[in-house]
């Protein structure tokens, strides 16, 4: 027992010995006569250094005068934790610890001198994973300016702690991001430091939509959004020179009137369209713009998905409480707003009044320590219903152009699958009226034609220009056989193609015998074609001119067209087209500009099945052909 007894007193002299031992935080100062000496590893790892008792020894009673008070578990984290505001530890902690809205009251002693090791080296730059609620605690204190030099400072560390952090705990977004935010407007910081913000970005692209939108949905209730520049009725069709509507917007106007108009103006506005699509897609859970049918047909399918995006606006006008992105998105209200509601925060000052504005249409005010948010509350992601209607456009769309690929069938509502077939038919009807026409050339005929132009202008020059235009006309003299000398005439410039024999022989002798009887000097050039003949042959022999009344706008080929239009009859339509040499639409926009003074409108549509007369006109032009 001696001998043990000696071993004893040995190792504590061996331990006194050391000044590293007898400063360590492991150690008490305090001895305690009903205590033996010696403790085991654990018991002194219990022991806590004076600062740590100090921090317990605020509590939650404050006294005062006249009476004391209780506070709140807020304010004393707040207390707390700017009492511990530089303290280091170095004790790591193994365990864990689990506390919703976690406080250092919450914390044991071997868990609080663990959080306070853990914290010493985030402060270095050494950011490790741990305990979530040893993370949580951190972020409070930041949040309540501990251990933060200025709010900027603070921020970047909030920041930077969140982006590390985040990749062990991902679940953490949902609240920091918030608390970002909060902390920007709470201390006035610049906006801009949000740039990368969810909740800012879903702003930008909402405005996009509405200012989009906006010339097709003048109502919409975002009233913080300035007046938009474009015009709201019809755009997309310029008004004529001097403020009168031109021919085309009469058209457009019409076909509006009779139910047959796409939502939006053709011919498209492809920048418009393009703005607003893009719009559409950046709040849309169907990425329209991604589609494998949009990158083969782009202007089909921008245009129909912009056409019925706008039909649908009016739709939810007519037939719902609310518009269509409201309806999607949600309304722009003023509410109460809690600062860091979600955290650990004590306001140790009242704020002061506050006028905060982060986008067009997401404010903040405080009034009397008492903060409001205006904003959009609502749904705040990529809208599941805009993405059903724009998967709908793009599958009817792929069965109408009998894509290769289309899409599996999905339930949409009666409505909305009629505005798309309704906006599809209106596309590919005007899309097919205004296709490019194609035009042959048949180059053998060139030399005939030449050479009959070339007889007419022989024909119509008189003898002085005959002798200066020597370019045209040229007259060799060579000996004959006789002896003579026969002059030859060349009707044709040296270097245009074609000859007599180029002729038909009818038309050679009929424009012989008429150019014989017009001069006869003549008689040696070649003969223009029958139908060049008739403008330089005498008056008996011409025949009767295809003229129309002096009282009628309209010429006989134009009277005829729309006679055939009115009696629906193809081949008389046909025959005109052919008589007036010019295409149909090129005819149809003469009658409607010859007829524009008498009825004041167009009186010439396009259809479904081609041009018609407008019903409302009908008699005027039947009037106007008698």
């Amino acid at each position: 027992m001696g001998d043990k007894t000696e071993d004893v007193r040995a190792l504590i002299e061996r331990i006194t010995s050391s000044e590293r031992m007898r400063t360590s935080s492991h150690f008490s100062d305090a001895v305690y006569r009903a205590e033996p000496i010696l403790t085991t590893g654990r018991q002194m790892a219990t022991y806590l250094p004076d600062r740590y008792r100090e921090m317990r020894a605020i509590s939650r009673w404050q006294e005062g005068e006249p009476h004391g008070r209780w506070i709140t578990e807020a304010e004393l984290f707040w207390r707390q934790g700017t009492f511990m505001a530089d303290f280091e530890d170095d004790c790591p902690y193994h365990g864990t610890f689990k506390a919703y809205f976690p406080t250092y009251a919450d914390m044991s002693d071997r868990q609080l001198r663990g959080y306070f090791t853990w914290r010493t080296a985030v402060r270095r730059g050494n950011i490790q994973e741990t305990s979530l609620s040893f993370a949580y605690t951190y972020l409070y204190e930041l949040i309540n300016g501990i251990g933060v030099a200025n709010p900027l400072d603070g921020f970047t560390q909030l920041k930077t702690f969140w982006e590390v952090y985040r990749s062990f705990a991902p679940e953490i977004d949902r609240y920091v991001r918030v608390w970002l935010r909060d902390y920007v407007v709470y201390h006035g910081l610049e906006p801009s430091l949000l740039h990368d913000s969810r909740s800012l970005s879903f702003d930008h692209a909402l405005i996009d939509l509405v200012e989009a939108s906006a010339p097709y949905d003048p109502d919409a209730s975002f009233l913080l959004l300035d007046e938009p520049e474009s015009p709201t009725v019809n755009p997309g069709i310029a008004p004529a020179p001097g403020g009168t509507p031109g021919r085309r917007a009469l058209q457009a106007r019409t076909r509006a009137r009779k139910g047959k108009q796409s939502a939006l103006p053709l011919p498209p506005n492809a920048e418009r369209e393009d703005r607003l699509l893009a719009a559409i897609d950046a709040l849309s859970s169907y990425r329209i713009r991604l589609s494998r049918l949009y990158s083969d047909h782009p202007d089909d399918l921008r245009h129909i998905a912009c056409s019925v995006f706008v039909r649908m606006l009016k739709y939810y006008r007519r037939h719902r409480k609310s518009g269509l992105i409201e309806s999607l998105f949600g309304e722009l209200v003023d509410m109460p707003y809690t600062m860091f509601a979600s955290a650990v925060f004590f306001e140790s000052e009242r704020h002061g009044p506050a006028d905060i504005e982060l986008d067009r249409i997401h404010r903040y005010r405080c009034r009397n320590g008492l903060w409001t948010c205006t904003r959009v509350f609502g749904a705040r992601d990529k809208s599941p219903k805009l993405g059903s209607i724009m998967r709908g456009v793009d599958r009817k769309v792929r069965e109408a152009l009998e894509y290769p690929h289309p899409l599996k069938v999905k339930e949409m509502p009666k409505y909305l699958e009629q505005a798309i077939d309704r906006e599809i038919e209106a596309w590919l009807t005007w899309k097919q009226a205004h296709a490019p026409r194609k035009v042959e050339i048949d180059l053998s005929q060139l030399a005939g034609i030449r050479s009959a132009a070339a007889v007419t202008r022989e024909a119509l020059l008189t003898d002085d220009e005959r002798d200066q235009d020597t370019a045209v006309e040229t007259v060799e003299k060579t000996p004959t056989q006789d002896g003579t000398i026969r002059a030859e005439k060349n009707a044709q410039p040296p270097n245009w193609p074609g000859s007599e024999a180029e002729l038909g022989n009818e038309a050679k002798q009929s424009a012989a015998r008429n150019l014989e009887a017009k001069q006869p000097e003549l008689v040696g050039a070649p003969a223009p074609s029958a139908a060049l003949a008739v403008a330089t042959a005498p008056a008996g022999n011409v025949p009767p001119r295809d003229e129309s009344p002096s009282d009628s706008p309209l010429s006989p080929a134009q009277a005829a067209y729309l006679q055939a239009l009115l009696t629906e009859d193809e081949d008389a339509k046909t025959e005109a087209v052919h008589r007036a040499g010019i295409s149909e639409d090129m005819l149809v926009d003469a009658i409607n500009e010859a007829l524009f003074d008498l009825l004041g409108d167009t009186a010439i549509e396009f259809g479904s099945t081609g041009p018609q007369v407008i019903e409302d006109y009908e008699d005027d032009v039947r009037g106007v052909l008698a």
